[in-house]
C-alpha cells in the first residue's frame, strides 16, 4: 500500500470518526436550542413587551449557563486525552471531580442569578422589563445545577466516544419541554397561565429530567458503566479538580464573556427602544438556533483533538482540526444563502410580517438578519478552531483573545456606528460582526503557532 493510500485511508477513517461525534452533539445542540426558538415564538404571540423582556431574559440566563457549564466542560479535553492514552483509572477520577466541580460552580452562580434585578434595573431597562425578565430569571435559577451537571457528564460521555445517547436525550427534553412551555405559557388543558413564569417552569423540569436521564444512563450502559463514575463519589481530590479548573475555568470565563458580549449588545439594543430589541431578539434567536451546528461541532472537535494528543499524534490532530474546519465552513455557507434568499420567511416564524403593527419590527430585522448571514461563516469558523485549541487544552489564550476581539474590537465598534454615526440596530450588528472576524483570524493564528511549536514523540 502506498503512503498516498494510507494517508487517503487515515483522512476518511477521521471522517467517519468525527461524523460519529459530529452528529449526535450538533443534533443535540440544536434540539435543545429549538426551546429557545420556541420560547421566543411564544413570547411573539404574548406581546411585544413580553418578546422584549423574555429575550432579555433569556440571553443573560444563557450567558450565565454557559459561563458555568463551560468551566464544566473543562472535563472533556482532558479526559479525550487519558481516553487516548488508555488511562482507565484517571478517566474514572476527572469524570467523578467533574461533578463536584459542577456544584462547586452552579451554587454561587445561583445566588448571583437570584439578584439579577438590581442590576437590570441598572442598565437603562423599562421597569416593565426588568419586572417581566426578573420574573423569568427567579424561577430559571433552580435549573443551573442540572444544566452544569448535564453538561459534565456530557463531555465526559462524549470524550469516551458514546455521543448517541446523548441527541436522544436531548431530543426528548426538547420535545417535552415545548409541550410543557405552551401548556403552562397559555394555560391550556386546566393549567394556569403563567406566561414567563410558565415557560421557566417548563425549561427547569426539563434540565432536571436531562440530567438524571443521562445519569441513569451512564449507570447501565454496558460500556460505561465500567467506568465507576459514581462511586466514591464522597472523595475529593484537590489536585485534579485544580487541573480541572486550569482547563475549565478559562472555557467558562471564554464563553461567559462571549454570551456576555452579545448580551451587551442586547442592552444597547433596548435603549434604541421595544421594536429594535424585539427585532433584534427575532435575529438572533434564529442565528443561535443555527448556531448550535458549529457548537456542537466543536465538542466532537475538542474530543477528537484530545484523544490525539493522548496518543501523541501531530497529524491526526491537523486532520481532526481541518476536518472540522471544513466541515462546519461549508455548512455556514449553506445557511447564509438561505437568510439571504428567504429572509421574510424566517422573520415570519416569530411575528405576522403582514399585520401593520409590526411592520417597523420587520423593516428594523430584515437589514440585521442580512448581516447575520454574512458573520454565519466567519463565525461558525471560529467555532471549529476553538474546538481543536480546546482540544490541545490551550484555554488561557484563547480566552485573552476573545476580550481582544470580542470587548476590545467589538464593543467599540458597535458603540461608535450605532450611538455615535447614529446607525442604530444596523451599527451594532457590523460592530459584533466586525468582533467575530477578529477573534476567528486570532484564532487560527493561535492554533496554527501551537501546532508549529507542538512538541509530539
Amino acid at each position: 500500500m502506498t503512503v498516498t493510500q494510507i494517508q487517503k485511508d487515515n483522512l476518511l477513517t477521521e471522517i467517519r470518526e468525527f461524523f460519529k461525534l459530529a452528529v449526535p452533539l450538533a443534533s443535540a445542540q440544536v434540539a435543545q436550542s429549538a426551546t429557545g426558538f420556541a420560547d421566543t415564538v411564544m413570547m411573539g404571540r404574548m406581546g411585544a413587551d413580553v418578546l422584549a423582556a423574555g429575550g432579555l431574559a433569556a440571553i443573560t440566563f444563557l450567558s450565565i449557563m454557559m459561563t458555568a457549564s463551560g468551566v464544566a466542560m473543562g472535563v472533556s479535553p482532558l479526559i479525550a486525552e487519558a481516553f487516548g492514552a488508555g488511562q482507565k483509572t484517571r478517566v474514572e477520577q476527572i469524570a467523578r471531580q467533574g461533578l463536584w466541580l459542577s456544584v462547586l460552580v452552579a451554587l454561587p452562580t445561583m445566588l448571583f442569578t437570584g439578584h439579577l434585578d438590581v442590576l437590570l434595573s441598572r442598565t437603562g431597562q423599562t421597569e416593565t422589563t426588568v419586572q417581566l425578565a426578573n420574573t423569568y430569571l427567579d424561577t430559571m435559577l433552580w435549573g443551573l445545577f442540572p444544566a452544569v451537571g448535564f453538561a459534565a457528564l456530557r463531555a465526559t460521555v462524549s470524550a469516551l466516544s458514546q455521543a448517541r445517547p446523548i441527541m436522544f436525550i436531548v431530543v426528548s427534553g426538547t420535545a417535552f419541554n415545548i409541550i410543557w412551555n405552551y401548556i403552562l405559557g397559555f394555560g391550556k388543558f386546566g393549567f394556569p397561565q403563567m406566561g414567563l413564569a410558565g415557560l421557566a417552569l417548563a425549561s427547569v423540569i426539563t434540565l432536571w429530567g436531562m440530567f438524571l436521564a443521562l445519569a441513569l444512563y451512564i449507570l447501565t450502559n454496558e460500556n460505561l458503566k465500567h467506568y465507576r463514575i459514581f462511586q466514591e463519589l464522597h472523595r475529593v481530590r484537590p489536585r485534579i479538580l485544580k487541573e480541572l479548573a486550569w482547563v475549565g475555568v478559562p472555557i467558562g470565563l471564554f464563553s461567559g464573556l462571549e454570551t456576555g458580549f452579545f448580551m451587551v449588545i442586547t442592552f444597547w439594543m433596548g435603549l434604541l427602544g421595544t421594536e429594535v430589541l424585539a427585532a433584534h431578539q427575532i435575529v438572533f434567536q434564529t442565528i443561535l438556533v443555527v448556531f448550535m451546528v458549529p457548537l456542537g461541532i466543536s465538542y466532537a472537535t475538542t474530543v477528537r483533538v484530545g484523544q490525539w494528543l493522548g496518543r501523541r499524534d501531530r497529524t491526526g490532530i491537523q486532520q481532526a482540526a481541518w476536518v472540522s474546519i471544513t466541515v462546519t465552513t461549508v455548512f455556514m455557507m449553506g445557511v447564509s444563502i438561505v437568510f439571504l434568499l428567504f429572509p421574510k420567511s424566517i422573520i415570519g416564524l416569530y411575528i405576522d410580517i403582514t399585520n401593520p403593527v409590526n411592520a417597523n419590527i420587520v423593516a428594523i430585522a430584515l437589514p440585521l438578519l442580512m448581516i447575520a448571514a454574512i458573520a454565519q461563516v466567519l463565525d461558525g469558523f471560529q467555532k471549529a478552531v476553538y474546538g481543536s485549541l480546546q482540544g490541545l487544552q490551550d484555554t488561557q489564550i484563547p480566552m485573552l483573545l476573545n476580550v481582544l476581539g470580542y470587548w476590545g474590537v467589538g464593543l467599540s465598534a458597535g458603540y461608535v456606528l450605532g450611538f455615535q454615526w447614529q446607525m442604530g440596530g444596523v451599527g451594532l450588528w457590523i460592530g459584533q460582526s466586525v468582533a467575530i472576524a477578529v477573534v476567528a483570524g486570532l484564532f487560527i493564528w493561535r492554533f496554527l503557532q501551537l501546532i508549529k511549536n507542538q512538541k509530539l514523540s
